[in-house]
């Protein structure tokens, strides 16, 4: 087993089932995630017995680093898993620390218009050592500290709701990855039993909700999640992620050149969130040669924010990152060439 594929809670579990201590766990955690060791040998302050038993029951093996793409502020990372399909991952670097975008799927099944990352089809969820390779992968190849991340690659997080549940718990955990709940963020496109189960949570970690639409008859044409769960029904969600967490969510909305970019869609927006606790986080779309959609023009989008501000809602036009690497929202294709 991977050492990896445990969260603490599970292998102090295991480790008692074996006849050791709970804080045997604490122990060889630090060392795999905090001293980054390479073998078990390392560990110092545990019994021999401790090291071997680790030797013989686990694995340390990282993600396979095919290719990695840089641009001036970002960072694309290919990797192969041991099954042989492949992933990617984002690293952005702002002045304020850097933010990893993680992949949650072997494909992805939500098959947005808009989204390069859906034309391959779901393969399966990533385990949950997937996902906290990632993040290590990247720490040591670039030998920096993560700050933020956001669960926004290749698939839909809730679709992979356990393995989400459990990397979170891992990603928070200061013996492990150690990152503060309100800097990382999950994002989904709408499934509605899942936000309502991760309001339950009841944790400060961050959601976003990809909406990209004003209403069920446009959401309907790019967005075919909306037959399953449509913006009422969202909506619904929200209000009652809110009420449960007092916590502010993330509208995303990309602009898509004459399809949801109108001066009336942006009315209609403001009259589906006025008096929601939610900002609205406008995203400039990143065209793909495979999609004949365009990006609004930037006049649009400026008056678009307008709309919003003038009617109290708060946002924002997202910063541009990747475009040159074909990393940017929507592009990741688990590919080793840069489109």
């Amino acid at each position: 087993m991977n050492i990896y594929s445990f969260t603490k809670n599970e292998l102090e579990n295991y480790l008692i089932e074996n006849e050791f201590k709970k804080f045997n766990a604490t122990q060889i955690l630090e060392w795999v995630y905090l001293k980054n060791i390479k073998s078990f040998d390392e560990m110092r302050n545990v019994s021999k017995v401790l090291i071997e038993f680790c030797k013989t029951n686990f694995t340390m093996e990282t993600l396979k680093l095919i290719t990695k793409h840089s641009s001036k502020d970002t960072v694309k990372y290919l990797f192969e898993l041991t099954d042989g399909n492949k992933i990617e991952c984002v690293l952005m670097k702002h002045n304020y620390g850097n933010s990893l975008c993680i992949s949650s799927q072997v494909g992805c099944n939500m098959g947005c218009v808009f989204c390069e990352s859906g034309r391959l089809k779901k393969v399966r969820d990533l385990s949950l050592e997937e996902l906290v390779l990632q993040v290590i992968s990247v720490k040591k190849e670039e030998n920096i500290n993560i700050n933020s991340i956001v669960i926004m690659g290749i698939g839909e997080p809730f679709d992979n709701f356990e393995n989400i549940k459990r990397f979170l718990s891992v990603a928070i955990d200061p013996k492990m990855i150690g990152i503060g709940q309100r800097h990382i963020t999950v994002s989904t496109c709408g499934l509605v039993p899942k936000i309502k189960e991760f309001a339950d949570l009841d944790t400060q970690v961050n959601l976003a909700i990809s909406l990209h639409a004003p209403n069920n008859e446009i959401r309907n044409q790019i967005m075919k999640i909306n037959s399953a769960y449509n913006i009422n029904s969202v909506m619904s969600a929200v209000d009652y992620y809110i009420e449960k967490t007092n916590r502010r969510v993330t509208i995303e909305y990309i602009m898509l050149d004459d399809i949801n970019d109108s001066e009336k869609c942006a009315k209609e927006l403001v009259s589906l969130l006025k008096g929601k606790l939610v900002y609205v986080n406008l995203i400039p779309y990143n065209e793909t040669s495979n999609c004949q959609i365009k990006r609004s023009k930037d006049f649009k989008v400026k008056a678009f924010y307008d709309i919003l501000k003038k009617n109290g809602i708060e946002c924002t036009i997202r910063k541009e990152m990747g475009l040159k690497v074909s990393a940017a929202c929507g592009q990741l294709r688990a590919l080793s060439e840069v489109k």
